[in-house]
C-alpha cells in the first residue's frame, strides 16, 4: 500500500511527462524472455478477423465480407486472414504467427465489463477472482528488485495482485526541465525513503521517452514505445497494452479493417523495436468474447461466444491455425447465434506462457487459472 508521501512523489512523476499516454503496463524479472499481452477491449470479430472462407455456410452469412475474404491471405483450405494484417500474414509465412480460432474463456454472457473481467482475473466468473492472472504470472517468474509498472491512470485488472505493481500516468502538462528535476533530485538526496522512489521514477521517465511524449498517438507508435521498454538489458520484461475500438456494432466493414491496420502496425514496431530480442518475445493478442456470426441491420455485429487469438513472435511454432472447428450451419452455433467455442482461452495462455518461460505447465495453469477447475493447457505452441 502507497503512503501520502509516496504517493505525492508519484503524482509528481505524472506531471513531469507530457503527451498521450498510452495504455501499457509493463514488469521486469531476471529472464531474457519477453512477454507481452495484447488485450481487444471491445469484443474483436474473430470471424471477420481469420474468416472462415472455406466454411460453406461463409458466403452467404458473411456476403458483405467476401471482398476481404477474397484479397486476405490463405492461411489453410478454410482461413483466410484479413488484409489489413499484412506484417502478421508475413509472419505466418515465416512460421512465427499462429492463430487459434473458436476460442473462449470460461465466459458465456454478452457483458463487455465482465467478460474482459474474467479474461483479466482468469476466474471461471465474473469479479471471482480478485486479481489478475498477469499477476500471478510474476510470481512464477524469476525475482528481480524491481516491481512492476503500469503506464496508465490505473493499473489494468490483469495486473492486480500481490506482486507490487507502480503506476505511470503522463499527462498533458508541459515537460519540466532539466533542472528543475536535479534540483527535485537534490531535495530528496537525504531522504531515505524518497530519494529511491524519485530514482525509480526518473528511470521510468526516461525508459518512455520521447515517444511518450508526442510519438505514442498512433498504434506504431505505441508498439515502438514498447520495445524500447522491453529491449534494455534492465528493462521490463512483461507489457500489456490495452487498445480499444473493437466493438463494432455498425459499419464493420471499415472499422474493423482500420483497427486491425492499427494492430498489425503495433505489431510490425514492436517487432521492428526489439530487433534480436524479437526471438526471445512472444505476444499474444486476445479479446473477452466474440460476436455474432450475422450482419445485423447496421452493417456490424453484435456481442457473441467464440472468438479468436494470435501467438506470435520468435519462437512460435506458427504457420498453422489451431482450431477444432465447429462450423457455421446454424444446428452448429451456440444459442442459435454465436460461433460456438470448441477450445479454452485459459488453456492458450497456460500452455504458451509455460513453453515460453519454461515453466512447469501443470503449475503454471493452476497458478494463473485457479478458479477454472479442470486444466490441460496447450502444448506444441512455443519452442
Amino acid at each position: 500500500m502507497l503512503d501520502r508521501r509516496s504517493f505525492m512523489v508519484r503524482a509528481t512523476l505524472a506531471s513531469f511527462a507530457a503527451g498521450f499516454a498510452p495504455r501499457m503496463a509493463f514488469a521486469r524479472a531476471a529472464t531474457d524472455r519477453r512477454f507481452v499481452f495484447i488485450i481487444q477491449r471491445g469484443a474483436a470479430d474473430g470471424l471477420g478477423t481469420i474468416m472462415p472462407a472455406g466454411d460453406p455456410a461463409f458466403a452467404a452469412i458473411r456476403a458483405p465480407f467476401l471482398a476481404e475474404a477474397t484479397e486476405g491471405a490463405k492461411l489453410d483450405g478454410t482461413f483466410v486472414l484479413h488484409p489489413a494484417l499484412a506484417n502478421a500474414a508475413t509472419l505466418y509465412r515465416q512460421r512465427r504467427a499462429l492463430f487459434v480460432h473458436a476460442v473462449a474463456s470460461p465466459y458465456r454472457d454478452r457483458s463487455h465489463f465482465d467478460g474482459q473481467n474474467v479474461l483479466e482475473t482468469g476466474g471461471a466468473q465474473a469479479f471471482q477472482a480478485k486479481d489478475g492472472w498477469l499477476n500471478r504470472l510474476l510470481g512464477l517468474l524469476p525475482h528481480d528488485r524491481a516491481r512492476a509498472i503500469a503506464v496508465s491512470a490505473t493499473v489494468p485488472a490483469a495486473l492486480r495482485g500481490a506482486q507490487e505493481v507502480a503506476s505511470y500516468a503522463p499527462s498533458l502538462m508541459p515537460d519540466a526541465s532539466e533542472d528543475l528535476l536535479q534540483r527535485v533530485t537534490q531535495l530528496y538526496q537525504g531522504d531515505q525513503q524518497l530519494h529511491g522512489l524519485w530514482a525509480e521514477a526518473l528511470e521510468t521517465r526516461q525508459l518512455a521517452g520521447e515517444l511518450a511524449q508526442d510519438g505514442g498517438r498512433n498504434a506504431a507508435a505505441t508498439g515502438t514505445l514498447a520495445a524500447r521498454l522491453l529491449l534494455p538489458a534492465d528493462g521490463a520484461r512483461v507489457a500489456m497494452i490495452e487498445t480499444g475500438g473493437w466493438d463494432t456494432h455498425s459499419a464493420q466493414k471499415g472499422r474493423l479493417a482500420a483497427q486491425l491496420k492499427g494492430l498489425d502496425a503495433m505489431i510490425a514496431a514492436l517487432q521492428s523495436g526489439l530487433g534480436d530480442a524479437w526471438s526471445d518475445t512472444l505476444v499474444l493478442v486476445a479479446t473477452e468474447f466474440g460476436r455474432t456470426v450475422a450482419i445485423n441491420g447496421t452493417g456490424g455485429t453484435d456481442h457473441g461466444t467464440g472468438a479468436a487469438a494470435m501467438l506470435l513472435g520468435g519462437g512460435v511454432k506458427g504457420g498453422r491455425v489451431l482450431s477444432d472447428w465447429p462450423g457455421l450451419a446454424p444446428r452448429s452455433l451456440y444459442e442459435g447465434r454465436d460461433l460456438k467455442p470448441t477450445m479454452r482461452l485459459d488453456d492458450l495462455i497456460a500452455g504458451a506462457v509455460a513453453e515460453h518461460f519454461a515453466l512447469d505447465p501443470a503449475r503454471t495453469a493452476a497458478t494463473l487459472f485457479p478458479l477454472v477447475g479442470q486444466r490441460a493447457p496447450l502444448t506444441g505452441l512455443v519452442t
